[in-house]
């Protein structure tokens, strides 16, 4: 059809109306099969069915006088039948099927085939029942002239012949097996024989199976037609393992050995494919003797022969090389070895940049295969690896890895992508080796390739950082310069093009960089982005993703002017930010918060600020903050945050009394009555609450030690009064470090005023060093996904009464102190803000002007910091 010109530029000259006669024409046409297909009034009429009839009754109606569609109908509803009435519908109905079965087409008969399974899973009738009356009907149909309708009765039956009794097995099936396998038979017949064939093995016993079933066996592997002999040589697997070792080697290996010199090419792929999947039942004189022999000349053959062995044969080297561990001799392990890297650049030597409209179709086919062919090897990479140990990767394999990482074609990259991890597991402690590698995966031009690889990133970073060994960490990533540059390029690729998915999933697996670099490189490289997205995407799930990344630098970023920053800017920005979905979002950060952080951390910094939307002139944002407020109360404890308590009461009472939008009315009603029901944690341990009360002090606690450990190092690096060298830097930059776990026999110590005593204070100074530089150089054994789970997971860290013993004032000295204002030369220019930040102190009476609360506790604990830095 001819597109409508623009209402600017209509023309109804001639020439124009003719082309629009020819659309209307061409429309006509359209709707012409559609008037065509309306029902006369007699065809209706023949179509309507008395309401007052039974199902039964209705059924047997439509079997006997209605249409095809109508039957096929009711033949889709047997199992329903069989279930409501099973004697009536067997009585009635089900001869009817046989009569309609017998001139059926196509559909009836897959509905049929279909329904019968249903019947027999759903055990609506018993199996004497059903294989006296349903049985009989499939292996009547088994042989019809359709294929797939014949594969559809076959596949009901195999599944059938899993619950029938071994004498009706006998009498029923295999019986009449015997003249159904004969050479008089069609072929379709002598491959149904070899299905059914495999699938009888396992019912019955050894010598039963050796006097009926086997010569049958023999007599199809040795059929004049290539696809019964195939046929049947893909069956013997399944043989093999129902009748035991010692039938196998005097049976079925020789059967297989024939059928690996077999003229068909499809026939000799079966027989190969059967013997790999055998390979574990042959002892190692049966290996290497008989098989070892068969497999070196089918692979130095495969090359002469059609390209679909080739495929096979590069998908089970995997298999086949697990399988003859140990059995090949030097010779043997280099020829196979050169083999495989031979079929990793298969098709690579041909390219020659032509235009693919350009090649031949058969040269365009063989290159597909040829592209196949070198997938599989790449899956097959990981097995290799364990083949030549991975002490000889370097030697041996790295080429071929790196061609793989390379290659011109994007399944065979995808799939090295997905091997990337377990390649990595293998290397260990030479994982350093495929630094390169990774980088190249990360900046692949193709999304899917990324996509593949990130699905294990943190565990691929994490063992990189690591040098493969768990329990040390001396090998970080200071080795791999391009690291931070490929990953910002993979984020930035990601969110450039239209698959939002991989960029949620991307941001999402970079919560785990804090295990893996330092606060200054996050903070740097990656915090600002997270903000940007939240700010500037589209996609609320790449929103989300990114507002939970960034509270996760957050939770453990060492720099407590830098948190400061984040804090207000969150505030700032997208709390009382002038777009209101940056006010949605900041809920959404508000949310992730409060799983992530301790109560108290929350209370501190974004109570206040969250409250505040209640007044917010949107209304989803106050809807929003309705569904939030069960959240916000849980993090509050009595009596220490009764002064919060009281707002948030205050901010619901207001909007009961004045909010006019009736959704968000209606939410606060609800959740009224769910804050009402909610039951207040105490500062105490309560024993309902004691699993979360004690994941919080966890929290908490992690949060407290970390502060206190930047504060160490601080007043460390005054006291030494030089210059760090290289090697100090390296090592700072490595302590700065964040593990995810914490040692349980670390008594937790507030900072305060120094004592008297100055050999004391040297020796406490001294003693909080060296348990801070332990806590550094713990090993990260929980994932970073361990967040994930942490709202409702108990922690296992053992209840220590020294904590439980801190006095709230302690606590709120020494978190107030952690996240002081950045003087304004120190400040970045993306992070510059000179509004306080608001502070939710917990005890505090005074709770109702946030920016004035504390700040003569400020002045003491100034006076209190110079007291100690003066006491070295």
């Amino acid at each position: 059809m001819h597109p409508p010109p623009p209402a600017a530029a209509m023309d109804f000259s001639q020439n124009s109306l003719f082309g629009y006669m020819e659309d209307l024409q061409e429309l006509t046409i359209i709707e012409r099969p559609v008037r065509r297909s309306l029902k006369t009034p007699e065809e209706i009429e023949r179509l309507t069915v008395d309401e007052d009839l039974s199902d039964i009754e209705r059924a047997v109606y439509l079997l006997s006088a209605g249409q095809d569609i109508q039957g096929t109908s009711v033949i889709a509803n047997l199992p329903f039948l069989m279930r409501q009435n099973p004697a009536e519908t067997l009585r009635r109905i089900l001869p009817k099927v046989r009569e309609a079965l017998h001139v059926a087409g196509v559909e009836m008969q897959l509905t049929a085939a279909v329904s019968f399974l249903t019947i027999l899973q759903e055990e609506s009738v018993s199996i004497h029942t059903y294989a006296h009356s349903l049985l009989p009907v499939i292996l009547l149909h088994l042989e019809h002239r359709d294929a797939g309708v014949s594969n559809a009765w076959l596949e009901t039956l195999l599944s059938v012949i899993e619950v029938l009794p071994k004498e009706t097995l006998r009498h029923e099936i295999l019986n009449p097996l015997v003249s159904k396998a004969q050479l008089s038979q069609t072929v379709q017949s002598r491959l149904v024989s070899c299905k059914i064939l495999g699938k009888l093995t396992n019912k019955f016993d050894a010598l039963a199976i050796k006097r009926e079933i086997l010569p049958l066996v023999k007599s199809l592997c040795q059929d004049v037609e290539y696809e019964v002999r195939s046929c049947m040589c893909r069956q013997l697997e399944n043989i093999a393992q129902d009748i035991g070792t010692e039938l196998t080697k005097s049976v079925v290996l020789p059967e297989l050995i024939e059928l690996s010199r077999d003229e068909g090419s499809s026939v000799r792929l079966a027989a190969f494919e059967t013997l790999v999947n055998l390979l574990d039942i042959f002892d190692t004189d049966d290996r290497s003797q008989t098989i070892l022999p068969l497999v070196k000349s089918f692979c130095e053959k495969s090359f002469k022969a059609d390209e679909s062995i080739l495929i096979s044969l590069s998908f089970h080297l995997g298999k086949l090389c697990h399988g003859l561990y140990g059995i090949f001799t030097p010779d043997q392990h280099l020829r196979f070895l050169e083999f495989y890297k031979k079929l990793c650049t298969l098709g690579l030597q041909q390219e020659n940049g032509h235009n693919e409209n350009q090649i031949p179709p058969q040269i365009l086919e063989q290159e597909k295969k040829y592209i196949s062919v070198r997938k599989n090897c790449a899956y097959n990479f990981p097995a290799m690896i364990v083949f030549v140990d991975p002490k000889n990767f370097h030697m041996d394999l790295y080429s071929t890895f790196f061609c793989l990482c390379h290659d011109p074609e994007v399944p065979v990259r995808y799939t090295i992508a997905i091997c990337f991890y377990e390649v990595s597991k293998l290397l260990n402690s030479a994982v350093y080796l495929i630094h390169k590698e990774l980088i190249t995966l990360l900046q692949d031009e193709s999304l899917e390739v990324l996509d593949a690889l990130i699905d294990h990133l943190p565990e691929i970073l994490e063992l990189m950082s690591t040098g493969g060994e768990s329990s040390v960490q001396e090998n970080k990533l200071s080795s791999l310069p391009d690291l931070i540059p490929a990953l910002t390029t993979a984020e930035q690729r990601a969110a450039a093009s239209l698959k939002w998915r991989t960029h949620e999933k991307l941001l999402l697996k970079y919560a785990c960089l804090p295990h893996i670099l330092s606060s200054d490189q996050i903070y740097y490289r990656f915090l600002q982005r997270m903000f940007t997205i939240m700010m500037t995407n589209n996609v609320l799930p790449v929103q989300k993703a990114a507002s939970r990344t960034l509270c996760i630098f957050l939770r453990y970023n060492r720099k407590q002017e830098q948190r400061h920053e984040v804090i207000q800017k969150l505030i700032e920005q997208l709390g009382q930010g002038k777009s209101y979905w940056n006010r949605l979002r900041f809920l959404d950060t508000c949310e992730f918060i409060i799983e992530i952080f301790s109560k108290s951390f929350f209370c501190k910094y974004f109570f206040l600020p969250a409250i505040e939307l209640t007044h917010d002139p949107v209304a989803n944002v106050r809807m929003k903050l309705c569904y939030l407020l069960p959240k916000v109360k849980s993090t509050l404890k009595i009596p220490a945050d009764k002064h919060l308590l009281q707002q948030l009461e205050m901010c619901v009472r207001k909007l009961l009394c004045q909010e006019k939008d009736k959704d968000v009315l209606a939410t606060v009603k609800r959740i009224v009555l769910e804050l009402d029901r909610m039951e207040m944690s105490m500062d105490a341990f309560q024993k309902k609450f004691y699993e979360k009360d004690l994941l919080d002090q966890e929290k908490e606690r992690e949060e407290l030690l970390l502060l206190e450990m930047e504060q160490l190092e601080k007043e460390k690096q005054q006291n030494d009064g030089r210059p760090m060298s290289d090697k100090t830097f390296e090592k700072k930059r490595r302590d700065t470090k964040t593990p995810t776990t914490l040692p349980k026999n670390i008594p937790i110590s507030v900072p305060g005023p120094s004592s008297g005593n100055p050999s004391t204070s040297k020796e406490i100074k001294k003693s909080k060093l060296t348990r801070s530089q332990s806590f550094n150089n713990q090993a990260f054994h929980a994932k970073y996904g361990n967040l994930d789970k942490c709202a409702g997971k108990s922690s296992t860290t053992a209840y220590t009464p020294s904590v439980s013993g801190l006095t709230k004032t302690s606590v709120i000295s020494l978190t107030d102190d952690s996240f002081r204002t950045r003087n304004a030369s120190s400040t970045p220019s993306s992070f510059s803000s000179n509004t306080p930040l608001p502070s939710t102190s917990r005890g505090t009476g005074n709770s109702g002007d946030p920016k004035s609360s504390g700040s003569k506790d400020t002045q003491s604990r100034k006076a209190t910091l110079k007291s100690r830095k003066s006491n070295p």
